[in-house]
């Protein structure tokens, strides 16, 4: 097997820097779009970006410093404020266009946007 072919996505989009670039404009881009910018609201953004940075590392394959809760209990209170599909959708277009934007190939944003979408269903509660 190559390199390329063991490396996790994790280090195939850039390490550390790759993913503090993109959890960056990604939430700039979330806090920008009004259908789903009233979760945060109430969020403490300096946390959340953090809580998601180590998120994203560990689930693309990175070291494993996340300390967070699990989806489902972690999202519960934005159920009960509405949070459905359509603001999951919303969300990974966000995660895609962000992605994009940072030159990530193609391949790479479908395993991203794969393991995102495989946490739908805890993040709505279903």
């Amino acid at each position: 097997m190559s390199e390329e072919a063991t490396a996790s996505l994790y280090d195939q989009i850039g390490g550390e820097a790759a993913v503090d670039a993109a959890v960056n404009l990604f939430y700039r881009k979330v806090l920008s779009d009004h259908r789903i910018n009233r979760f945060f609201d109430k969020t403490n953004m300096e946390e959340q970006i953090a809580t998601q940075k180590a998120f994203f590392t560990m689930v693309f394959g990175g070291p494993n410093n996340y300390t967070g809760g699990d989806m489902r209990t972690v999202h519960a209170h934005l159920v009960k404020m509405g949070l459905n599909s359509s603001h999951f959708d919303a969300v990974m277009e966000h995660l895609g266009a962000t992605l994009t934007e940072l030159n990530v190939p193609g391949d790479l944003i479908a395993q991203a946007a794969a393991i995102a979408e495989s946490t739908r269903n805890d993040v709505l509660g279903k």
